[in-house]
């Protein structure tokens, strides 16, 4: 091999071809390396100051703020331009028309009459010809303006020059950045200066400015300011914290500053996060067209229902950034986060979580509490009601969950007198079925402890064992699906594994729950049945209800019950919201649609939804008052000899009869999305999304680019 890495075949010809001699060949010199080796690059903050700099003005529900420009509400009214430029053509050679007859004298000298009446005959019959020159031309050059003036209007320029001049030039070119006050300037932290602690915005300034804070970091501290004002922490330990740590204070309780990696777009500053475009179509108001969408805990607090058949996205495009926020805002102190889902459905990385319960894996660390983390039976057994047979119960309140409430509870609350904590599946399932020995054993502890109580429970069902009617062998056979050799080690009651409880929502955790869905999608559809229950039950007795709390499930087949729908009613009021996919909403009984859409607040429609999907989608929007125009044409008949010659010459040119036509404008009252457009209107990767805040500010049906 030659020194320039090609191969000498010199000799391997019959006719080799002698190189040429010359001078040896330098290497070049390698470019002095700015900085010693193994130094890191200097930190730059100059991008995170751009970004906390860039103005997120107040907007409609669901626009993405962050740099979002306003536009009018109502589409102003643009001329074509084929006909704009076609009419600024027209008015120019009308103009060169008129300044041409003038001129040249076919109208005669009237127009130089105002030169004549009020400038005096020495001026104009002066024999000074500079003079003379001067006057004349310049009330040419006046005329000539004025005729200029008056067909630019009629011709529209100044519309050209706005839409394809230097002022359309400059909007689209970027702006740039205007100049912030000291007290203006989020850089500085003016709320610390004026709050008094000036030495703790300075340390936070010199951070951000160094490279060393990240929206993570702002956002953390933020909240922690918040909770100095609303007197939770002192004014001293947070100032200390944060000239002793500086954008490092304030630790989520992993030690973590940032998830390992991101796919969507995050606005830490305005909490949102940006799922894609809204469409510029005509059926979405004009002040959405081309801005981006974006969702946060104001929209999430009123729930989220995503409908669409496999393959539409709703997990790569809407629960994965929705799960990746909230991971985000929990690393900031606002919020806990539990998303549910299949093993392996891509709902993050496993170092994006906290807590990773792998339901049916025995390597998963964490275990799932069966009964909530509650010490109190009644209540343990209304949640585990609901899980068992929450999707028979009717949908009318006192349905099956009521009974079988009753039925475990007549088990729970012995059982855990007797043994101090509540009974395993194998246990439960034994109790269930009536098996002789542990109820004697139960009676035999309760008689000794004399809580005669709880014996008349324990009588009272194993009376109703043998009617008919009881309810204890279906829960028997719920029970059954949890008590499988692939559930060996888990909901252990002993207390010795490591069991996750909803009631940890106290705090910014974050939860991820992977169902085992292959062979056991029953023993799935419960496990989520319990979740929902437990959520909706622990959020409601929060005692710190500013922090946002939300359950995200990939897929809500068989969760949607009567008392699931009521628990998501109530969410609001605790600062807390659920996000629900369905493949579709026959996965859901009849009588539970309604309620369903009525309770939750943001809704949405992918593509692909079936007809009978899109009529409860167009039911649940309504309809609107919209301007319809019917054109009418009509044939022109012509009365005299003349006009029908002209008729005829036009229907030889143009292939068709003169016709007149005729616009009539009515305002009628037609569906936002008829069923029809919810099912073959809607483009792949699209979908239709109302949404609703916590403060009662609605968003009309918009379609939207998820990939955008």
């Amino acid at each position: 091999m030659d020194s320039d890495g090609t191969r000498d075949t010199r000799g391997t010809h019959a006719n080799p071809v002698p190189r040429p001699a010359g001078p040896p060949r330098m290497p070049e010199t390698p470019p002095r390396p700015a900085t010693a080796p193994g130094t890191p690059p200097m930190p730059d903050g100059s991008a995170f100051l751009t970004w906390l700099r860039t103005p997120r003005p107040e907007a409609a529900p669901g626009v993405w703020r962050f740099g979002h420009t306003a536009r009018p509400d109502e589409e102003p009214e643009q001329i074509p331009t084929r006909q704009l430029l076609s009419g600024a053509v027209i008015a120019f050679l009308v103009g060169w028309l008129v300044w041409s007859l003038l001129w040249n004298g076919y109208l005669g000298g009237w127009w130089v009459l105002p030169l004549e009446l009020f400038t005096p005959d020495s001026w104009r019959h002066s024999d000074d010809r500079v003079g003379n020159a001067i006057l004349w031309y310049s009330y040419y050059t006046l005329i000539a303006l004025t005729i200029m003036l008056v067909v630019g209007r009629l011709g529209r320029w100044g519309e050209i020059w706005r839409r394809f001049g230097p002022p359309a030039w400059n909007r689209a070119a970027p702006a740039a950045e205007r100049p912030v006050t000291p007290e203006q300037d989020p850089v500085q932290w003016p709320e610390l200066r004026m709050a008094g602690a000036v030495d703790a915005a300075e340390r936070l300034a010199a951070e951000a400015r160094a490279g060393l804070m990240r929206d993570v970091d702002h956002a953390r501290i933020t909240r922690a300011w918040q909770g100095v004002r609303s007197g939770r922490h002192s004014l001293a330990t947070f100032t200390g914290t944060v000239l002793n740590e500086g954008a490092a204070a304030c630790l989520h309780p992993s030690g973590a500053r940032d998830l390992p990696t991101r796919l969507a777009r995050h606005d830490l500053v305005t909490g949102q996060v940006r799922l894609g475009t809204t469409a510029d179509d005509a059926r979405n108001p004009y002040a959405y067209r081309g801005t981006g969408l974006g969702l946060g805990p104001d929209l999430l607090g009123t729930s989220l229902l995503a409908v669409g058949p496999a393959g539409s996205g709703k997990t790569g495009t809407v629960v994965r950034p929705l799960a990746e926020s909230l991971c985000l805002h929990a690393l900031a102190g606002r919020a806990a986060v539990v998303v549910v889902g299949a093993a392996g459905a891509g709902l993050g990385p496993t170092d994006a979580y906290d807590v990773v319960v792998r339901i049916g894996n025995p390597e998963s660390v964490y275990d799932l509490d069966l009964y909530g983390g509650t010490s109190d039976p009644d209540e343990a057994a209304a949640v585990l009601a609901e899980a068992l047979v929450g999707d028979l119960a009717e949908p009318h309140q006192g349905g099956d969950t009521r009974r079988s409430t009753t039925v475990l509870a007549q088990l729970l609350g012995p059982f855990r007198t007797v043994h101090g904590r509540f009974p395993s599946v194998p246990e439960l399932r034994q109790l269930l079925d009536g098996a002789p020995g542990p109820l004697a054993a139960l009676r035999t502890g309760l008689q000794e402890a004399g809580h005669e109580s709880l014996l008349r429970e324990l009588d009272a069902r194993e009376r109703q064992m043998g009617h008919p009617g009881d309810v204890g062998g279906v829960l028997a056979d719920r029970v059954a699906l949890l008590d499988r050799p692939a559930f060996a080690g888990f909901f252990d009651t002993s207390g010795q594994s490591r069991p996750f409880s909803l009631k940890a929502l106290d705090h910014p955790v974050r939860v991820r729950i992977d169902l085992p869905q292959r062979g056991h999608a029953d023993a799935s559809r419960m496990l989520a049945r319990l979740v929902l229950a437990q959520f909706t039950a622990s959020v409601a007795v929060r005692e710190d209800r500013s922090l946002f709390a939300c359950l995200v499930l990939d897929d809500a087949t068989g969760v949607v019950t009567p008392e699931a729908v009521r628990g998501i009613q109530r969410l609001r009021s605790g600062n807390a919201g659920v996000v629900l996919t369905l493949r579709t909403l026959d996965d859901v009984p009849r009588p539970l649609r309604g309620p369903l859409l009525g309770a939750i607040g943001c809704r949405m429609a992918l593509s692909g939804l079936t007809p009978w999907d899109g009529q409860d989608f167009a039911e649940v929007w309504g309809k609107e008052w919209i301007e319809a125009r019917d054109v009418t044409d009509r044939q022109i008949i012509a009365e005299t000899p003349a006009g029908k010659a002209l008729h005829a010459v036009r229907r030889v040119i143009t292939g068709k009869a003169p016709t007149a036509r005729a616009v009539t404008v009515r305002q009628v009252e037609r569906e936002r999305w008829s069923p029809s457009e919810l099912a073959h209107g809607v483009p792949p990767g699209h979908a239709v999304l109302s949404l609703t805040t916590v403060k009662g500010d609605h968003a009309p049906p918009l379609l939207v680019d998820l990939r955008g």
